[in-house]
């Protein structure tokens, strides 16, 4: 059996899913507020597993969202990923927090821009083509009334961050997805199993979620 786990804590979202040759079967996630990561993440795990008559033992390999993101919510979901690849002794899987965001939508024109809040006016982004190409690696960015002012087709947003802008971004071309807001681990499955065919893996003992930006205490 190819059944893969993913998880996804790069923001207020806690996802899991539970795929079969990159299709998901199985969901779990709730969007907190207070981010209830520590406290959901494994009964979600357990809950999943159990509810389909997985063990552990089933699984091939273990996927988890990488970042950019929450520096806790990162935190948590990359050491809960690899201590049960350690513990399993399966393949560990990273998966861009931005390019499963962006893979919410599916559009023929335009491009694909996913936000994630990094607070005050700044996000992670990253643009995509509508076959989901990177075309625009991965920053943050402080966005203003000029922000994407290169791009002339239509500028597909999506994410908590993208709806701090509705204001500030008033051009016709940018269209706005209110319903989409946070990345799920439910797009994560394909691409972790496109990973897996590829033996495409992380280093368990020395992967690190990518952060972009440093962790700053608020005071």
């Amino acid at each position: 059996m190819s059944f893969i786990l993913s998880i996804e804590t790069a923001t207020k979202n806690c996802s899991i899913a539970l795929s079969k040759e990159g299709k998901t079967i199985a969901l779990k996630e709730i969007a907190n507020q207070n981010f209830s990561h520590a406290e959901k993440l494994h009964v979600f795990i357990e809950e999943i597993l159990t509810e389909n008559q997985i063990t552990f033992k089933d699984l091939i390999a273990l996927a988890v969202s990488k970042g950019p993101g929450s520096y806790t919510g990162l935190r948590i979901g990359v050491s809960s990923a690899k201590g049960l690849c350690y513990a399993l002794n399966i393949p560990l899987i990273s998966i861009d927090t931005l390019t499963s965001l962006a893979r919410q939508i599916a559009v023929k024109e335009g491009v694909i821009v996913p936000m994630i809040d990094a607070r005050r006016m700044e996000v992670y982004t990253a643009v995509f083509n509508p076959e989901f190409k990177m075309i625009k690696g991965v920053e943050a960015l402080i966005v203003d009334k000029n922000s994407f002012s290169e791009i002339e087709s239509t500028v597909h947003l999506v994410g908590d961050g993208a709806l701090k802008f509705k204001e500030t971004l008033t051009n016709e071309k940018f269209k706005f997805y209110d319903d989409i807001i946070y990345p799920s681990a439910n797009e994560m499955s394909e691409l972790a199993f496109e990973k897996y065919k590829k033996s495409d893996f992380e280093n368990v003992a020395y992967f690190e979620p990518y952060y972009l930006k440093d962790f700053v205490l608020n005071k």
